[in-house]
């Protein structure tokens, strides 16, 4: 299990998370999963940013009603300090009928853009297939024998999709990285209530409640006021 607070997470693994890239399926992902490390990064100095794959589309969604998600996102964004915000505008629900070959091009070029040391990614297991797929084509674009690639890639949990799985059937959400958010945890609710459209009233899993409530349940698993919790998919050392 490693847990990093803010002396050895500044001093010792600041390489690891120089650049960073958070890919969120859909608007909210990345402040639901991993708002608190975004802007405990960005407090550090490093240069984060956040790819959002999909975009809803008419008819499924009203062109108001995208518009007004993006522009959640860049209130939300702005205040976790995110450097950039790129839009890669596939098809929010339709991934599974977007050809794949288009998905990994799409995931390529925005990694190769950027030149990420480490890669926040939606957790494999997730109920919503967006999250599945994405998940498969941000390991494409992170293959290690490009000149460049992501040394550390981390999958984040998100509530109402990560725990909705099916258990024994797909894979378990068991966190052994914490990331200590307990001077940025206050940032984190504050841009999750910026997504006005989507954050919901408690007891509903994403609600501001619960987004608290298990912020403080990660953080008490390893002795912290609040954490967020990830999965390490791999980590490459270079000594």
């Amino acid at each position: 299990m490693e847990q990093f607070r803010l002396n050895t997470f500044v001093s010792t693994r600041a390489d690891v998370f120089e650049r960073t890239l958070v890919i969120a399926p859909h608007p909210d992902d990345e402040v639901l999963g991993a708002g608190g490390t975004i802007a405990r990064l960005a407090r550090a100095g490093h240069d984060v940013r956040v790819a959002v794959v999909t975009t809803g589309q008419q008819p499924d969604y009203a062109a108001s009603d995208v518009a007004m998600v993006r522009s959640e996102a860049e209130q939300a964004h702005a205040l976790l300090g995110v450097r950039e915000t790129s839009w890669l505008d596939l098809p929010a629900a339709r991934i599974a009928e977007t050809p794949r070959r288009t998905i990994n091009a799409s995931l390529q070029e925005i990694v190769r853009r950027t030149a990420p040391t480490a890669l926040l990614v939606p957790f494999a297991g997730d109920i919503h297939v967006d999250h599945q797929l994405i998940f498969e084509a941000a390991m494409v674009a992170a293959r290690p024998h490009q000149p460049a690639y992501p040394a550390t890639i981390l999958a984040y949990e998100t509530l109402s999709e990560t725990n909705w799985n099916a258990p024994y059937l797909t894979p378990g959400f068991h966190p052994n990285v914490f990331v200590d958010v307990s001077d940025t945890l206050d940032i984190k609710l504050s841009a999750a209530g910026m997504y006005r459209s989507q954050v919901r009233a408690s007891p509903h899993e994403r609600s501001i409640e619960a987004l608290k409530a298990l912020a403080v349940l990660r953080g008490a698993t390893v002795h912290l006021p609040a954490a967020e919790a990830f999965v390490l998919i791999r980590s490459v050392i270079h000594l």
